[in-house]
Protein backbone atom coordinates (compact mmCIF):
# COMPACT_ATOMS: atom_id res chain seq x y z
CA UNK A 1 0.00 0.00 0.00
CA UNK A 2 3.19 2.10 0.73
CA UNK A 3 4.72 1.64 -2.27
CA UNK A 4 1.81 2.73 -4.11
CA UNK A 5 0.79 5.92 -2.49
CA UNK A 6 4.32 7.04 -3.10
CA UNK A 7 4.45 6.36 -6.83
CA UNK A 8 1.58 8.82 -6.64
CA UNK A 9 3.59 11.38 -4.87
CA UNK A 10 5.90 10.93 -7.53
CA UNK A 11 4.08 11.51 -10.20
CA UNK A 12 2.26 14.61 -8.77
CA UNK A 13 5.54 15.91 -8.21
CA UNK A 14 6.86 15.19 -11.90
CA UNK A 15 3.45 16.51 -12.94
CA UNK A 16 3.85 19.68 -10.97
CA UNK A 17 7.43 20.37 -12.19
CA UNK A 18 6.48 20.24 -15.86
CA UNK A 19 3.37 23.00 -15.15
CA UNK A 20 6.03 24.94 -13.22
CA UNK A 21 8.23 24.82 -16.79
CA UNK A 22 5.52 25.77 -18.24
CA UNK A 23 4.88 28.94 -16.13
CA UNK A 24 8.41 29.52 -16.05
CA UNK A 25 9.19 29.44 -19.61
CA UNK A 26 6.20 32.91 -19.81
CA UNK A 27 8.86 35.11 -18.72
CA UNK A 28 11.45 34.64 -21.02
CA UNK A 29 9.02 35.04 -23.78
CA UNK A 30 7.55 38.07 -22.35
CA UNK A 31 11.34 39.14 -22.05
CA UNK A 32 12.23 38.46 -25.77
CA UNK A 33 9.08 40.04 -26.68
CA UNK A 34 10.36 43.42 -24.77
CA UNK A 35 13.63 42.94 -26.68
CA UNK A 36 12.73 42.77 -29.99
CA UNK A 37 10.09 45.82 -29.73
CA UNK A 38 12.48 48.31 -27.91
CA UNK A 39 14.83 47.29 -31.00
CA UNK A 40 12.41 47.47 -33.98
CA UNK A 41 11.31 50.64 -32.02
CA UNK A 42 14.48 52.33 -31.94
CA UNK A 43 15.48 51.63 -35.63
CA UNK A 44 12.44 53.08 -36.81
CA UNK A 45 13.59 56.09 -34.69
CA UNK A 46 16.86 56.19 -35.77
CA UNK A 47 17.48 54.33 -38.48
CA UNK A 48 21.07 54.69 -38.87
CA UNK A 49 22.29 53.19 -35.57
CA UNK A 50 20.68 49.75 -36.60
CA UNK A 51 23.71 48.06 -36.78
CA UNK A 52 24.50 49.24 -33.51
CA UNK A 53 21.63 48.71 -31.57
CA UNK A 54 21.33 45.08 -33.37
CA UNK A 55 24.23 44.21 -31.45
CA UNK A 56 22.23 44.96 -28.16
CA UNK A 57 18.97 43.08 -29.33
CA UNK A 58 20.52 39.95 -29.94
CA UNK A 59 22.98 40.17 -26.48
CA UNK A 60 19.05 40.51 -24.30
CA UNK A 61 18.10 38.07 -26.42
CA UNK A 62 20.54 35.07 -25.56
CA UNK A 63 20.08 36.54 -22.00
CA UNK A 64 16.26 36.07 -21.71
CA UNK A 65 16.99 32.88 -23.78
CA UNK A 66 19.71 31.57 -21.42
CA UNK A 67 16.99 32.30 -18.45
CA UNK A 68 14.96 29.71 -20.25
CA UNK A 69 17.13 27.09 -20.52
CA UNK A 70 18.36 27.48 -17.20
CA UNK A 71 14.51 26.46 -15.90
CA UNK A 72 14.43 24.22 -18.03
CA UNK A 73 18.03 22.08 -16.94
CA UNK A 74 17.24 23.19 -13.54
CA UNK A 75 15.05 20.39 -12.06
CA UNK A 76 16.92 17.76 -13.61
CA UNK A 77 20.11 18.53 -11.75
CA UNK A 78 18.23 19.30 -8.26
CA UNK A 79 16.92 15.65 -7.26
CA UNK A 80 13.43 16.23 -5.69
CA UNK A 81 13.35 14.40 -2.51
Amino acid sequence: MSVVANLAAVQIIGNLGTIGYGLAAIGPGIGVGIVWAAYISSTARQPESAGLTRTYAFLGFAVSEALALLGFVVPFILPTS
